[in-house]
């Protein structure tokens, strides 16, 4: 089954950037829809933006809409999420799976096996 990394959390001041990596664990000729989730603490998980890849339409949660920017490396084993304007409600761990876009960008459709460990992002001052 083929998984995916997550990299490229850490601390970030308010107002600061961060740019997420996802990359397949395994090198693939195939393009996938990926998604980018986020689960902070006490709360569930939820899908924040996702690329298909045909035309690579995007879709964005309405909490990162202007902020957060999803692309994919020109080779498209590699998926980023470049995250601007980082405010405290950002903190989370962020997860990126295989997903439909925008259909599958709901946790609960998920077995949580799927689920990788994650990149941890923190936003504080």
């Amino acid at each position: 089954q083929l998984r995916f990394v997550e990299s490229g959390g850490g601390l970030v001041q308010p107002g600061g950037s961060l740019r997420l990596s996802c990359a397949a664990s395994e090198w693939t000729s195939d393009f996938y829809a990926i998604g980018w989730f986020r689960q902070a603490p006490g709360k569930e998980r939820e899908g924040v933006s996702c690329i298909s890849p045909s035309d690579g339409s995007t879709w964005y949660a309405d909490s990162v809409k202007a902020r957060f920017t999803i692309s994919r490396a020109n080779a498209g084993d590699t998926v980023y999420l470049q995250m601007n304007s980082l405010n405290p409600e950002d903190t989370a761990v962020y997860y990126c799976i295989r997903a439909g876009c925008p259909e599958g960008m709901t946790a609960s459709l998920f077995d949580s096996t799927v689920w990788g460990q994650g990149t941890q992002v923190t936003v504080s001052s």
